[in-house]
């Protein structure tokens, strides 16, 4: 401690005597004695002096037992080592041992404790910050009603594959429950819940086994491709005292950061020749790209082939300022390609056939007849058997399991080695005819945007083109999806770098777009210069309104959110 125990506030026995501690004072037995009634309600007798005296002398809760080292210190000193800047919670009993080292034990920093009101704004704020942070945050979830209020949110993360360190708290051993409500919060497997949408999990019977397992789940979650990961702090591993012999025994492993899988060199040899000797070859890009480097990558493949990529924004892959960036024609471009190269496909039956919903339910293929088709994916490689996140199965021609991002710049260099010296008339041609296709997107776009511009409620296109005309100047960041606002922003607004978009929540949970926002505004305060904007549906928004009191509580400048028929606040980082 920084002061000696005789003038500092020892930090479990400061029940002893008089404290104040901001502005707040516990008093001693004398001091409530001085603010006790002179007359007793009711009938009864009043107690006798000597009664009163031997109260004072003798409370009932005499026996205070406190200890200055517990079990949840040393969880803290195990999130400590790895790379967590914040741990989100709506606080509860089964992790009060952990909330107390984290506050006063590990000084409130990194992680730092952010309280929401809500289960599912602790873990759908960690989702937003991880899609614009590029690693995990953290969120407690309290015992088995916390876990169930958090539910939707881990699984919008896993359908999302993003990392996401959730913990929660549980009385396992049934003779220290205390009766009544501890009972109802506590059960036997804490994950049961969770455990077909959480990429891990883990209830550590140990001190020791809960950091091999925390570190474990920390790289696991990043691991391509990523995920939630859900682990168990039992309440008696947390508040049981550590001695420092006990200490000594216990060792934190190093985390080390897993590489991520990249492509058969041969596999990619093959897709290069099939890509350079078509005539009319497409890329789709879905939950592709993670970091600027990955978009320019995607770029320069695109140009080397002179293809037209289409974005089907489940991240920010493509710049939609390119030319070759065409997602506006996907469906003649699909029907037309001879090679599709899809590139972490979230759905790729859906990308290649349609579905008529209609009583009788009939499938017909966007694609021509013999099309061929190369995947870049890690989807085969957290794939479980009770959510059917996976979508259909289609097999295709060439199918690399490994993460498109780390493979692109192989595949780079197999197209420029396959591709004829001199350049190559027919990608040269195919280039001029994407260029021309593009120069009349934007024009559409906003003759389209025009046609109810004089509307009142103001249409959502309208909008839109209101707000551009204050972010224009501004280095700006969209931390909301477009789906429900006809694609305006992607069709109206120049996108070109990474961190303008982060794409859906995964699994469509309704609440997840502003909770996922305030953890994205988060993560642009952190980095510092962006203005960021989220136009989220009444529907979304009341679902999580007290996230604007977590937002208002930590000073996160938080992109205020709507209904998208209104116009939006844009707030500075």
């Amino acid at each position: 401690m920084a002061e000696s125990e005789s003038t500092a506030l020892h930090r479990r026995r400061f029940l002893k005597g008089v404290v104040i501690a901001g502005g707040a004072t516990i008093a001693t037995p004398a001091a409530v004695q001085a603010q006790a009634p002179d007359k007793p309600a009711g009938n009864a007798s009043p107690p006798s002096a000597a009664a009163r005296a031997n109260e004072r002398e003798h409370p009932p809760e005499a026996d205070r037992l406190t200890t200055e080292k517990t079990g949840s210190d040393f969880m803290v000193d195990v999130c400590k080592t790895l790379n967590l800047d914040y741990m989100a919670a709506c606080p509860g009993s089964t992790f009060r041992g952990l909330q107390e080292s984290f506050i006063n034990y590990g000084q409130n920093k990194r992680p730092e404790w952010l309280t929401c009101m809500h289960e599912e704004v602790a873990v759908g704020m960690a989702h937003g910050y991880a899609k614009v942070a590029g690693k995990p945050m953290a969120a407690i979830v309290h015992g088995t009603v916390g876990t169930q209020h958090a539910a939707m949110g881990i699984y919008n993360a896993f359908c999302d594959r993003v990392p996401v360190i959730v913990f929660t708290g549980n009385a396992g051993a049934l003779d220290e429950r205390r009766p009544g409500v501890e009972w109802f919060h506590s059960v036997q497997d804490a994950a049961s819940t969770v455990r077909d949408f959480v990429k891990w999990d883990d209830y550590p019977m140990s001190l020791q086994h809960f950091a091999e397992s925390t570190v474990r789940g920390y790289t696991l979650a990043c691991a391509q491709p990523p995920g939630p990961v859900f682990i168990t702090a039992d309440t008696r591993l947390q508040e049981e005292p550590l001695d420092e012999r006990e200490q000594r025994k216990l060792q934190i492993p190093l985390s080390v950061a897993s590489s991520p899988p990249a492509g058969d060199p041969n596999a990619l040899r093959e897709a290069a020749k099939m890509l350079v000797a078509a005539e009319a070859p497409v890329i789709i890009a879905d939950r592709y790209a993670r970091s600027q480097a990955a978009m320019d990558n995607l770029v320069k493949l695109a140009e080397l082939l002179q293809a037209p990529v289409i974005d089907n924004r489940s991240r920010m892959n493509m710049p939609n300022t390119h030319y070759l960036c065409q997602s506006e024609r996907a469906g003649g471009l699909i029907a037309q390609a001879d090679c599709i190269l899809s590139l972490e496909p979230v759905d790729l039956y859906g990308q290649l056939n349609v579905m008529r919903d209609q009583l009788e339910r009939t499938v017909s293929p966007k694609t021509g007849k013999g099309v061929k088709v190369i995947s870049i994916s890690t989807r085969d490689l957290l794939v479980h058997s009770n959510y059917q996140d996976f979508q259909r199965y289609v097999g295709v021609d060439i199918n690399i399991t490994a993460d498109a991002q780390t493979t692109l710049p192989s595949l780079i260099e197999a197209v420029q080695r396959e591709a004829v010296p001199g350049g190559n008339t027919t990608i040269e041609m195919r280039g001029r005819k994407m260029r021309e296709a593009y120069r009349g997107f934007a024009d559409r776009a906003r003759a389209e945007a025009a046609l109810a511009w004089d509307a009142s409620p103001i249409s959502s296109a309208r909008m839109y083109m209101e707000l551009w005309e204050h972010l224009k100047k501004e280095d700006w960041a969209l931390v909301s999806d477009s789906d429900f606002s006809s694609n305006w922003p992607h069709r109206l607004w120049p996108l070109e770098k990474h961190y303008r978009f982060i794409g859906g929540s995964g699994g469509y949970g309704v609440g997840y777009q502003p909770v996922a926002a305030l953890g994205a505004a988060l993560a642009h305060r952190d980095a510092g210069g962006h203005v960021v904007v989220s136009i989220t549906g009444d529907g979304e928004f009341n679902m999580a309104p007290h996230t604007l009191w977590t937002a208002a509580h930590h000073g996160i400048p938080y992109p205020v959110s709507y209904t998208h028929l209104t116009l939006p606040t844009i707030l500075r980082v």
